[in-house]
């Protein structure tokens, strides 16, 4: 149906953005949409960003973890599914962390929202305007974010970029 990529800078409002359009593709369809969050509490700040994004979503989404294989937690939706996928840089890390092939997974992911059957929001982090960081680990996750947002803009039937919690079509 359609799949959009929605990418922003920390506290942007790209994750607001994509829920606000789900809801309302949502209630259109008489869905429940759902929410499959990437994020793994591996400390205490961690645990209260979770918490907020759950107290912001209430009782009205359904909630998927899905911290690794994220292409088949989307494979595994019902058809016609409204969801939102929050956050790519999130799950990049969690790749990256486990020591997976980034490249096969990113390569998976893509052919599953290819596949999608339903209304997909993807909410990413856009890493690459800033300074080239001064570690190995650091820029090899830049340029794979990277790498990512461009396959899946390819992919994708629309690019929003968010800045300051307004969005441009990008495409």
């Amino acid at each position: 149906m359609s799949v959009t990529l929605v990418l922003g800078g920390a506290r942007s409002g790209k994750s607001a953005f994509a829920q606000g359009a789900a809801e309302i593709a949502a209630r259109s369809r008489g869905v429940t949409p759902v929410m499959v969050v990437t994020a793994q509490a591996f400390d205490a700040e961690m645990e209260e960003r979770i918490a907020r994004h759950q107290r912001d979503r209430r009782d009205a989404w359904t909630t998927l973890e899905a911290p690794i294989d994220l292409a088949g937690a989307l494979r595994g939706l019902p058809p016609g599914a409204v969801a939102v996928v929050d956050c790519l840089t999130l799950w990049l890390t969690n790749l990256m962390l486990a020591e997976c092939d980034v490249s096969s997974a990113g390569a998976e992911l893509v052919a599953a929202v290819a596949d999608f059957d339903g209304e997909l929001w993807l909410v990413s982090n856009e890493v690459g305007w800033g300074v080239v960081p001064d570690n190995a680990l650091a820029r090899r996750f830049r340029d794979e974010a990277g790498r990512l947002h461009q396959a899946l803009a390819r992919a994708a039937d629309a690019v929003h970029l968010v800045a300051a919690g307004l969005s441009l079509r990008m495409k």
